[in-house]
């Protein structure tokens, strides 16, 4: 059964994360991914280590198998009409350059819609194409001026980061949820349409009830550490060895967890009868449910919760959370074979056509000479999957 997005091109002009992970993800389903980068020194984050591999810096990889790799100076005049004609043939066009930059080089939208109508143009930008162009797209600088670090931390402490990039991680399943609707609908018209994407507009989207919350009372959300500001017990919770982490979400739930740890009277006290009460009672609850998970580690509780329905568990790192996945069968892990660093499986399941071709990231310029005898060809982009 071929991948679903078999016989897709796509001119993949970004670099560093966002565009990148948009672009490894159509490479997972299928989609013959052609990555442009500067000659010599490739995309940015070829450079961003340790960690390193034999090859280029694991950041890099992280976010680029499965795709062919070409040279090309877009300031040679020679190499911006390689790229145009590769955009011709195309039927996905990413990037994430400076606003107009592109146009500067004949490799805008509407230049590239002029030969190519059926092309899906999709640009990816740190603050929008309009009043914010000038402003650089980081991550980090988007999670500060956006809030995420405003509402992440302890109450009594710096604001902080996430800690992975996730602004980028999202605005990248944004722009790959707006491609692919794109390449749907131009089965209806036959034509291609720009999409945008910008990262602040990306995260706003994701603050779900925390930006519910402003937008209903006008009041921005504060930093609460580990514990939700609408439901109680929803946090970590102190035992005898460390933190264990408790997610009650319902009344039941509530009263299961009190009967466990030998409280079941909590759910019979007036204070904590429903869970706005338990909200507004949160420290007394806090302080009960402490006294009596200190009896025991955290790991014990969470065995013995979880078996009474509670929803918890110890916090554990990246490499638990990876043994886990394991343990479940999840297989997170996925050899891309050529000696290269192993890559974490694509999340997304399919019954009929699941995705099964990974293949290690390139090195700077390993398809260049492919793609450029395709195209003098007549070929499409050279080859392909």
């Amino acid at each position: 059964m071929a991948p679903i997005l078999d016989g897709i091109v796509v001119a993949d002009f970004s670099r560093v994360l966002a565009g990148p992970l948009a672009t490894v993800m159509l490479a997972d389903l299928g989609a013959d991914v052609v990555k442009v980068e500067r000659p010599g020194a490739g995309d940015d984050t070829r450079a961003w280590g340790p960690p390193w591999t034999d090859r280029t810096s694991a950041y890099f990889e992280s976010a680029n198998r499965s795709k062919r790799s070409v040279e090309l100076d877009l300031d040679d005049p020679g190499d911006r009409a390689v790229a145009r004609e590769l955009a011709s043939r195309a039927d996905v066009f990413v990037e994430n350059f400076r606003t107009g930059s592109l146009d500067a080089k004949g490799l805008g939208y509407e230049d590239l819609v002029a030969v190519n109508p059926r092309l899906v143009y999709c640009s990816i930008t740190g603050f929008g194409s309009g009043a914010g162009a000038e402003l650089p797209g980081y991550d980090f600088l988007v999670q500060a001026l956006g809030g995420l670090m405003s509402i992440t931390g302890e109450p009594d402490g710096d604001p902080m980061k996430v800690g992975v990039a996730l602004v980028d991680v999202l605005t990248a399943k944004d722009a790959v949820a707006g491609i692919l609707a794109a390449l749907y609908e131009r089965e209806r018209s036959g034509l291609g349409q720009r999409v945008e994407v910008n990262l602040l507009s990306s995260l706003l989207g994701s603050l779900a009830n925390q930006g519910a919350t402003f937008l209903a009372t006008g009041a921005a959300p504060s930093r609460r550490g580990n514990s939700h500001p609408s439901i109680a017990p929803y946090e970590t919770l102190r035992c005898r060895d460390g933190l264990l982490a408790v997610a009650c979400g319902n009344d039941g739930q509530f009263a299961r967890l009190a009967a466990t740890i030998g409280a079941a009277e909590l759910a019979d006290d007036p204070r904590f009868a429903s869970n706005p009460d338990r909200v507004r009672h949160r420290a007394d609850l806090v302080r009960l449910l402490e006294a009596r998970l200190e009896a025991q580690d955290a790991g014990e509780w969470a065995r013995r919760l979880t078996a009474a329905g509670v929803p918890a568990g110890t916090v554990g790192d990246v490499a638990s959370g990876f043994a886990l996945a394991e343990s479940l069968g999840l297989q997170p892990r996925i050899h891309v074979g050529d000696g290269a660093m192993d890559q974490v499986r694509n999340p997304i399941g399919f019954s009929r056509t699941p995705v099964t071709d990974y293949r290690r990231p390139p090195a700077v310029g390993e398809h260049t000479e492919a793609v450029r005898a395709g195209l003098r060809n007549g070929g499409g982009s050279g080859g392909g999957r």
